[in-house]
């Protein structure tokens, strides 16, 4: 194998090439797919191009198009919603008050700047921990002129909400986060009263409280836009015209009040113990709790309006491989636009009723879904959903086994959780057996977990089993002994290890070893930002180059962060043969927060596609969609010399507040597996470009984040928050994992053997490597967390690399609390997965080398 010659990144001239023009439309493409529409009174929108329109609100003109933190990109530019609107060809009225709040908006930014340095006192090793306990609130605006506003000829005015949130900081249930404040009510007040009809808006990495759009008559449509990358404006120009109809459908509940979510109270930093988080609410996490305690909410998970209506028929329900290890369930509907001017889209919704044996379950959970085609007025599309029996398997911690407990399973079809239909069932005989594995992750305090009411459970499920009888729809009887078991088979540390990677790794020294254990300490990368790297300006990381000469030629790789594009450098300079190194900060927010460097040499630039946040993407529930958007960003990958990309972010959207909830999908484990299925799939269809699957796991809040211990049963463990990662790894093979910060039971995710090998490789297959997050074993808040337990644990490489991380593998290497064994199994998964990177001639798709791959939920 023959290392790639490595030239400088990017291009000598500024000027936009065919590659972003293409990007930019796909991105434009993905933001318009996940809008939602919430609400459209007496069909409102969409609203003819040319209209005179008033638009309002912080995010009309400052329109964020994702969050802070690793997860931004520093693209060219990005398309707000005023420009959008005008490019669209609407005449916007406002402008006065757009671009007073634009003078606003920017001296707010400079005193927030100033803020952070100051606090710093000097000492600009502090900044990342004083930027992110600092957070930027967007300025509500001044009042508008109502004379003004009622004179300008306009019926009808959009109002953007608009809330920015990040990494290492939740958000707060009060006025100006979760709840309106009352600067923006008194706004919209305004708006209200000059305007006939109003359109609100919601520019939010997360949920927020809507209880006050009730005190406003004249608010006809409602939108959630989230944030939709760097096209989000143009996108949002084609929905509201028609050009675009929208199909987003909610990947989270929105209750009605934020103490109806489950645990509220005690939420991070809410139950003044930032030290131990406890579940309490076991599996009953997001609609999975307010279906089951029939708790009324604003909008129901899987909910999302269309300009068009559709129908959707139920035409045969089967299973199909009994007596085989994977049985699959299969339901093929017909859905017809029965609308009769818009063409559409609509997601077909399979949700399943479990029996209430000896585990309570949910009432209700996912397990199916697929969208149609865009289809024209009165067209139909046939199409069949299959998803594995597997799905509806429980988690017994008693036997350590995934069953089928005997009794009736309803299948319910619709396009949203509250309005799906009863549509057939099937019975199981006895119980089942599916997979016999081994207890992971033991808890060590007691943990008092919620329980709906037993009687009222029985009385629901009685319900909907006389209905399947009385209506004599079709049940599929299942045996048991049709269905086998797969017993896991754990592997102890191997001792021969295979292959070219085992030849290198068997040769290595134990120097060369410890510094393959981690990034690369030379490379600049000690920020937890993650701002520098040679080869990759702006990289995240970077390997060793310790073994990349003759014989061994094990070459480097870079990491990048994401997960709303690539994270690099705008723009860096080359001088004498030499990139020149730059403030760590000039890769955070665009540079805003770096000091003037004089350039010097020969500027290249590095423009990457800033695509909408998780949430938004995922909101299209269209995988197709997502593997297309996956092998743009292989491409990106690709042209800058990236191997590894830090996402897709896949964390369960446990409660809103948390921080980060806009780079993750969902409350619910399939709907996020399959999303980040997808992207890795597209990614990884680029030869030698792989993702990174993360925070592994039970990283659900940001407040303490390093130092907060995750208290969960085994039970919810593993259907809540390890399932989405099975699905991604079993659906797809990700290249790599990165562990997360927390505790999970009182020990390190990043030194957790129970998740890292015994879950990720024996009981699900993950061949890739697995990594730290940023610093992980720096930073130590309670508990232990080294380099050698990483080793240990099977979490491969130690990010992004210190000395003191390689003295304390040699150590324990030395005291035997370390094997030399385990600590070659380690440097084998990377150095197989380098050897197998783009940083190679004849680079090949690292998806070849797998079968099975891409068949969990297949629609045809």
């Amino acid at each position: 194998m023959k290392a790639k010659v490595r030239t400088f990144n990017g291009t000598t001239s500024p000027e936009v090439t065919q590659r972003e023009t293409d990007h930019r439309k796909l991105a434009r493409e993905a933001a318009a797919e996940g809008f939602v529409l919430l609400e459209n009174k007496d069909h409102f929108l969409p609203l003819a191009k040319g209209s005179k329109v008033g638009l309002y609100g912080a995010g009309a003109i400052r329109t964020i198009k994702g969050g802070t933190g690793s997860g931004d990109v520093n693209e060219r530019d990005s398309v707000n919603i005023f420009q959008g609107m005008k490019n669209a060809g609407y005449d916007v009225t406002s402008s006065e008050w757009l671009e007073d709040y634009d003078k606003l908006y920017v001296q707010a930014r400079l005193d927030w700047k100033n803020e952070i340095f100051t606090k710093l006192n000097g000492d600009d090793t502090k900044f990342f921990d004083a930027y992110s306990a600092t957070p930027f609130f967007m300025p509500s605006g001044n009042p508008i002129d109502e004379e003004k506003a009622a004179a300008d000829g306009a019926d009808t005015a959009f109002f953007v909400l608009a809330r920015i949130a990040g990494e290492n900081k939740d958000r707060f249930d009060t006025e100006g986060d979760y709840f309106i404040s009352k600067e923006e009510k008194a706004i919209l007040a305004q708006v209200s009263r000059c305007y006939k009809n109003v359109v609100l808006v919601i520019n939010t990495g997360g949920l927020m409280d809507l209880a006050f759009v009730e005190e406003f008559d004249n608010i006809r449509s409602i939108l959630q836009y989230v944030q939709a990358g760097q096209e989000g404006g143009n996108a949002f120009a084609d929905v509201v015209s028609g050009d675009v109809t929208p199909s987003g459908k909610m990947t989270d509940t929105w209750a009605k009040d934020y103490y109806d979510y489950p645990g509220a109270e005690v939420y991070s930093y809410k139950s003044g113990d930032l030290m131990k988080e406890k579940y309490e609410e076991g599996i009953f996490v997001g609609y999975r709790y307010f279906d089951t305690f029939e708790v009324p909410v604003r909008y129901s998970f899987g909910y999302g309006m269309s300009y068009t209506d559709f129908e959707i028929r139920t035409d045969d329900i089967k299973v199909s491989g009994r007596g085989m290890m994977n049985p699959k369930v299969s339901v093929t509907v017909t859905v017809t636009n029965t609308g009769d001017t818009y063409a559409g889209k609509e997601v077909v919704q399979i949700y399943a009723s479990c029996p209430q044996g000896r585990l309570v379950k949910e009432f209700r959970r996912l397990a199916g879904f697929g969208k149609t085609k865009l289809l024209a007025p009165k067209e139909s599309q046939t199409m069949t959903i299959t998803f594995p029996l597997y799905q509806l398997t429980s988690y017994e911690e008693e036997s350590a086994s995934w069953i089928l407990e005997p009794g009736m399973y309803g299948i319910w079809i619709g396009n949203d959780l509250n309005t799906s239909v009863l549509s057939g069932a099937l019975e199981l005989d006895e119980k089942a057996v599916m997979t016999a594995c081994e207890n992971i992750c033991p808890l060590k305090e007691k943990l008092n977990e919620i329980v709906p009411d037993a009687e009222k459970v029985q009385a629901r499920e009685a319900a909907w089993q006389k209905e399947v009888k009385e209506k004599r729809m079709s049940v599929i009887e299942l045996k048991a002994s049709e269905i086998p078991t797969e017993k896991v088979d754990y592997q102890p540390v191997p001792e021969e290890l295979p292959g070219k990677a085992g030849k290198i790794v068997e040769s290595l020294s134990v120097d060369q070893l410890a510094l393959l254990a981690t990034g690369d300490p030379g490379r600049a990368q000690g920020n937890a930002l993650g701002s520098a790297g040679i080869s990759v300006p702006g990289a995240a990381a970077e390997t060793s180059p310790c073994a990349s000469e003759e014989p061994w030629n094990v070459t480097t790789i870079a990491l990048v962060d994401g997960p709303a594009g690539l994270r690099l450098k705008r723009e860096y300079q080359v001088d004498n043969g030499e990139i020149v190194a730059s403030d760590f900060l000039a890769a955070l927010e665009g540079g805003f927060f770096s000091k003037p460097q004089e350039k010097r040499g020969t500027t290249y630039y590095q423009f990457c596609t800033a695509i909408p946040v998780g949430t938004l993407l995922a909101q299209s529930w269209d995988v197709e969609l997502i593997k297309r958007v996956g092998e743009m960003i292989g491409h990106e990958m690709e042209l800058f010399n990236v191997t590894l990309w830090l996402a897709p972010g896949m964390n369960i959207h446990r409660n809103p507040l948390c921080g980060r909830n806009f780079e993750y999908y969902s409350e619910d484990p399939l709907l996020a597996g399959m999303m980040a299925a997808a992207m890795t799939l597209g990614v990884q269809k680029v030869p030698g470009c792989g993702t990174t699957i993360k925070h592994f796991a039970c990283n659900n809040q940001e407040d303490n984040r390093m130092g907060s211990d995750s208290i969960l049963s085994e039970r919810a463990l593993r259907e809540i928050y390890l399932k989405g990662f099975e699905i991604a790894v079993k659906d797809a093979q990700p290249m790599s994992i990165m562990t997360s910060y927390n505790l999970i039971n009182g020990v390190h995710a990043a030194n957790c053997y129970d998740t890292c090998t015994k879950a990720a490789r024996d009981e699900w297959g993950f061949a890739g490597a697995i990594m730290t997050d940023w610093t992980t074993t720096n930073v130590q808040i309670q508990g232990e967390c080294t380099a050698a337990g990483c080793m240990r644990a099977g979490n491969d490489m130690v990010m992004p690399g210190l000395p003191e991380d390689h003295e304390n593998i040699k150590k324990e290497l030395a005291d035997g609390t370390l094997t030399m064994a385990e600590l070659k199994r380690c440097i084998y998964n990377t150095v197989n997965i380098v050897l197998q990177s783009n940083m190679y001639e004849g680079a090949v798709s690292y998806l070849d080398q797998f079968d099975d791959l891409d068949t969990y939920l297949v629609v045809k």
